[in-house]
């Protein structure tokens, strides 16, 4: 059971996360979400297909111009309690790696502590805590926030995603977490290169065995542009193969762009795997 706000969801129900980007210089949409009107257009298109978490996040995960926690709080506080106050079901994260931001969005109604970059403040589990909020609990191989890897190296990545991640779910479940609002990520493209997001795709069975749920941030990333050589906005394909992929293999919750394709990727995986009935039935039955 994975428990969010106000949200319940079976250990094999499929969770979609919303991203909404609050910056003026993502790396998708340029921006296109960072004022209030499109990104509340947002979120109500992306709960209409189908999603049960928005992600909002307020600085780009990339290098780019310096942004303080004030400006960072500024950016998603008003906006967390605006999307609180028109969809009161609707289950609200945050990607940020401050534990003082972390505070600041709790208090304005946020459910969930999105940590990309792999518990680096670790105040934000306390945080998660005192709040009694969930928390993802990601493997980012020891890298400072909105850093690029270069030349990392692993002798076994799966072995050092579950030894960080776990080791982070741990700790956040003895500070007061809730257990069932805990989540692992592998953190693809974080503290990574393309062959150990691939990697970490093919293994990612080995994370789902440790019950705890997984989590997968998989969109339009570089390690599925440069695996098909195709630029970002070329990119929906890969993913969406990708995300068949983790489904098949028990991720639960996946963080995208593309709401309604995921949905769709999902519940065809679900259906093969003989735990969702087809929408309908009429083919040999006439």
């Amino acid at each position: 059971m994975l428990r969010l706000g106000r949200r319940e969801f079976d250990a094999h129900e499929p969770v979609i996360m919303a991203i909404v980007n609050r910056t003026p210089d993502s790396f998708y949409d340029q921006g296109a979400t960072f004022r209030d009107e499109p990104a509340l257009a947002r979120v109500e298109q992306a709960v209409a297909e189908g999603a049960a978490i928005i992600d909002i996040g307020g600085v780009k995960a990339g290098p780019g111009e310096e942004v303080s926690a004030e400006e960072e709080a500024r950016r998603t506080v008003g906006f967390v309690a605006e999307v609180r106050r028109r969809f009161p079901d609707v289950v609200i994260s945050v990607d940020t790696w401050r534990a003082e931001v972390g505070a600041a969005v709790c208090e304005a109604g946020a459910d969930l502590l999105n940590d990309a970059w792999g518990g680096v403040d670790p105040g934000l589990a306390e945080v998660a805590a005192r709040y009694g909020v969930g928390l993802v609990c990601t493997h980012a191989g020891g890298a400072e926030p909105r850093t690029r890897p270069h030349r990392v190296a692993y002798d076994d990545v799966m072995a050092d995603i579950l030894r960080v991640t776990v080791g982070l779910a741990e700790r956040a479940l003895e500070l007061g977490v809730p257990r069932e609002s805990i989540m692992i990520d592998p953190g693809h493209d974080f503290g990574k290169n393309t062959r150990h997001s691939l990697e970490a795709t093919r293994r990612l069975g080995e994370m789902v065995s440790t019950g705890w749920p997984v989590l997968v941030s998989l969109s339009n990333k570089d390690f599925v542009g440069e695996t098909l050589d195709k630029p970002v906005k070329e990119r929906v394909v890969g993913t969406l193969a990708t995300t068949a992929v983790s489904a098949w293999l028990g991720a639960q919750v996946y963080r995208v762009h593309e709401v309604a394709e995921t949905r769709q990727v999902l519940e065809m995986v679900a259906s093969i795997a003989g735990r969702r009935a087809p929408a309908v039935a009429r083919r040999g039955l006439a």
